[in-house]
């Protein structure tokens, strides 16, 4: 049976206990911690940056899946693979020559994704998917935490599931926004691989049974 993986965004976690908050969903079995990066310019709103990352990543073992939702990535992705990133995902929209970062990315050896917005289509990274780890589905706008859940980007989610299935690529599908414990099942439904909660998860009043009771999810 298939099995879900969550990572919790610590865009919803409390900045002024990071390393608390950090231990509690590593100890309840977040698979991966989603890292949001902002830059007030790709996406209006303003997180954190590489001293950050690299702060964070002294308490933690977990995979660091960084989302770059900024522009010029190709500028400042090292900074994040020195702070002790496992993962660079950064946005199709972003990059005019996007197959050279993928290669550089991985090159680095860490692993390589791209995230594609609501109103982008598959078709725009279909010919990407054999090289890429993760495509990482946004299911609301890029920039805020908390927007509710587009249904509309389910069809998405199930298109590159068949389409990496039917090639046997090696890529992850993770979808990002609005998950909580009923969007969960839609996304895994859909052919999701990997759920990226926030606020589900930290603002809940169990956090760590929120985590649990995601990771629950099966098809």
């Amino acid at each position: 049976m298939k099995k879900v993986l969550i990572a919790p965004s610590i865009l919803s976690a409390d900045f002024s206990n990071l390393d608390r908050d950090i231990a509690m969903i590593e100890q309840a079995g977040a698979d991966w911690l989603h890292i949001d990066v902002m830059d007030g310019h790709f996406v209006p709103n303003i997180t954190i940056g590489p001293l950050v990352v690299k702060s964070i990543r002294k308490c933690s073992k977990l995979f660091f899946d960084v989302h770059l939702m900024i522009t010029n990535p190709e500028k400042y992705w090292k900074n994040f693979h020195s702070a002790g990133a496992d993962a660079i995902v950064f946005h199709e929209e972003a990059v005019t020559d996007k197959i050279k970062l993928v290669n550089e990315i991985k090159n680095s050896g860490l692993k390589a994704g791209v995230s594609i917005k609501p109103k982008t289509p598959v078709s725009s990274i279909e010919k990407m998917l054999p090289l890429l780890d993760i495509v990482l589905v946004m299911t609301v706008e890029p920039g805020f935490g908390g927007q509710s859940f587009m249904e509309d980007m389910l069809p998405k989610i199930s298109q590159l599931r068949k389409i990496i299935d039917e090639n046997k690529y090696n890529c992850l599908i993770e979808v990002d926004g609005g998950i909580n414990i009923d969007t969960a099942k839609q996304c895994f439904s859909a052919g999701a691989d990997v759920l990226v909660s926030g606020n589900s998860i930290f603002a809940a009043k169990d956090p760590q049974q929120s985590l649990k009771d995601l990771k629950s999810v099966r098809v």
